[in-house]
């Protein structure tokens, strides 16, 4: 091989290696572009509202289930009115546990029919996913706007653009105290009272047997924030404070 064919051999693997190195950091935004709790490319989005009030919102994701009735029973007992981002599936199928919380006066939101993963889908999997479950919170009695919340938090373009043209508020969170591995319920409600601030937005995966520890938390972070001065709203009403 000649000094010149060396040459261009360089060349061109410096040009690969820069194509890779584009490619790579191309994949990582859209990664973090997917999973950005404050930003998406379309629409409304809250992750935390602004105030120097010191409210903020309990939300529970996905359900419901058999465990309805112990989560309203501790909600009632504190005199709680929490928001549930329900998968429609499940609301159908238990349609009297979603009539239920409402009648409690919590709010019903829409958290997908099937719980995937929107990302990468077409627009016509958007609209039934979302629209399902808006039926379905519907018959359970659900008034007013019904906000959205993706599931496992990832969205990218499609269901962005969908979300905005048909008007709909994306709701994220700040305080994620039992994802991952499992915490115990004192480190959930640890958790909770050093991230807490006034208008956070506090997610709780109450569900199934892997909820137990946070069914057993609730109690207790509700008045350990209590006893730090706080008051519990709905997202819809911690929204409206916003905009006074």
């Amino acid at each position: 091989m000649n000094a010149a064919e060396t040459t261009m051999r360089r060349r061109w693997l410096k040009l690969l290696m820069a194509l890779l190195v584009v490619l790579l950091l191309g994949a990582m935004g859209l990664y973090q572009l997917m999973n950005a709790r404050t930003f998406q490319l379309a629409g409304e989005l809250t992750d935390r509202v602004a105030t120097n009030e010191k409210v903020v919102a309990l939300t529970f994701d996905d359900g419901p289930d058999e465990h309805t009735p112990e989560i309203i029973d501790i909600l009632a007992e504190h005199r709680v009115r929490a928001t549930f981002f329900v998968i429609g599936s499940h609301v159908e199928a238990r349609p009297q546990d979603a009539q239920a919380l409402v009648a409690a006066g919590h709010q019903l939101a829409n958290h997908t029919y099937t719980h995937r993963r929107m990302v990468f889908v077409s627009p016509a999997t958007v609209a039934s996913e979302v629209e399902r479950t808006d039926a379905a919170i519907r018959m359970a009695g659900q008034r007013g706007e019904i906000l959205f919340r993706p599931p496992t938090g990832k969205k990218l373009l499609v269901l962005p653009l969908y979300l905005a043209d048909t008007h709909r508020h994306t709701v994220m969170w700040d305080v994620e105290p039992d994802s991952g591995n499992i915490p115990t319920a004192s480190e959930i409600v640890s958790a909770v009272r050093e991230e807490a601030r006034p208008g956070s937005i506090i997610l709780l995966h109450p569900w199934y047997a892997s909820g137990r520890n946070t069914r057993e938390a609730i109690e207790a972070l509700i008045t350990g924030l209590r006893d730090q001065g706080y008051r519990f709203v709905t997202v819809s009403e911690l929204l409206a404070s916003q905009q006074r």
